[in-house]
């Protein structure tokens, strides 16, 4: 299987966590061992935000903001690369041409950000599109997809399944601000309806949960 894996800032990287950050690397090195083409999408969760916080008090525009939170981003799909060692490309990907060439070469590619106005959601939705991907999964800081934030809502409702059509309606925001945390951001919501690549959203905490998505065990939230 082709499969792309978007590794959320907000698990790996709020607080860093460099025990789970491990943790994934041994699980997407023995899925790529079993066979599987393996593209990982790092976010830069806290650390990012703050640098966009700092890029906002010296009055620099959104595309700065999102410029800062790229290399953060960058910085820690660069440490994930180092551990993945021989078995990943020898640079962190910066566009989607990498990706395949890293692809065609049988390598673990690495990316972080890719340009201004899009999340590392987007990266993650573009390239599962670009490369014809079977599946895209998405580890986060929360079970699955809700039908409202359950960290707002005690009454919310986690999702099983939701389709492309139906992912605008369980979310608040609509368009994109530089470091939106929202558990799909818009502009991938957009690609997603229009590459129809199954997505499951999953915990994070746990990387094992990769593998359990990917086997096809009911987990998360599936999305097509």
């Amino acid at each position: 299987m082709r499969l792309v894996f978007r590794v959320g800032g907000s698990v790996v990287a709020s607080p860093v966590n460099t025990d789970l950050m491990k943790k994934y690397v041994e699980v997407l090195l023995s899925l790529k061992m079993h066979g599987h083409d393996v593209v990982v999408v790092v976010g830069g969760g806290a650390l990012a935000r703050q640098f966009i916080n700092i890029a906002q008090n010296l009055g620099l525009e959104m595309t700065a903001q999102d410029e800062v939170a790229i290399s953060v981003s960058r910085l820690f799909a660069q440490l994930f690369l180092k551990k993945f060692g021989s078995a990943a490309c020898s640079n962190v990907s910066v566009t989607l041409e990498d990706v395949a060439e890293g692809l065609r070469a049988g390598k673990i590619v690495v990316m972080g950000g890719l340009k201004p106005g899009i999340t590392t959601d987007t990266v993650a939705a573009l390239v599962a599109e670009q490369v014809n991907a079977d599946l895209l999964v998405k580890g986060t800081d929360q079970d699955g997809i809700y039908n409202k934030d359950p960290r707002k809502y005690r009454d919310a409702v986690k999702l099983d399944h939701i389709s492309f059509e139906d992912l605008d309606s369980v979310f608040s925001e609509s368009q994109h601000t530089a470091g939106i945390h929202q558990i799909i951001d818009p502009e991938a919501v957009k690609v997603l309806k229009r590459a129809r690549v199954k997505l499951v959203v999953v915990n994070g905490f746990d990387p094992e949960n990769f593998l359990a998505a990917v086997n096809g065990e009911k987990i998360g939230t599936i999305v097509n």
